[in-house]
């Protein structure tokens, strides 16, 4: 069989980067069972809970569910253990400072494999506030309403 390659996506939290004002993005690798990745590889995972916290000097993975293998035995897992993400010291060394500044918070923003590998894109992220996501929204559409008037304009056609 093949080496696989490329990235391919398992899911990712679409709530998140509307909850949260994204500062700074990290890949991470995560610590895994045998039916977590085949699992994974259904795509039987969900980030909407997910959060990671310090423990220890390591950064770990809470609330995020992996279903359980369908065809697993008394080896299946749990499906919201404790994970383990696999982070260099240097990069879990800046991730704890900017942490204990307050205010920030680390989220799960997707999860994918990379050449065969399991990973998770982490985010420090601030949380937005009701008015900021209101903000936010307003922009977004008249972006797409300036995008929309000058498609029009290229294609030689009038303004509604």
């Amino acid at each position: 069989m093949a080496r696989e390659t490329g990235r391919t996506l398992i899911a990712s939290n679409k709530k998140a980067r509307h909850d949260y004002t994204v500062l700074k993005t990290y890949e991470a690798g995560i610590v895994l069972a045998g039916t977590e990745v085949k699992s994974l590889r259904e795509g039987r995972v969900s980030l909407v809970d997910a959060f990671a916290q310090e423990r220890d000097g390591e950064i770990m993975l809470y609330g995020l569910h992996i279903a359980e293998y369908g065809f697993g035995t008394w080896t299946n897992h749990q499906p919201r253990r404790t994970r383990k993400l696999l982070l260099h010291r240097v990069e879990i060394a800046r991730i704890l400072e900017r942490l204990r500044d307050g205010g920030v918070t680390l989220v799960p923003l997707s999860m994918y494999f990379s050449n065969g590998w399991a990973k998770v894109e982490l985010a420090l992220a601030r949380g937005n506030r009701s008015y900021d996501k209101r903000q936010a929204l307003a922009e977004r559409d008249a972006n797409r309403e300036i995008a929309r008037e000058l498609g029009r304009r290229l294609k030689g056609r009038r303004p509604v």
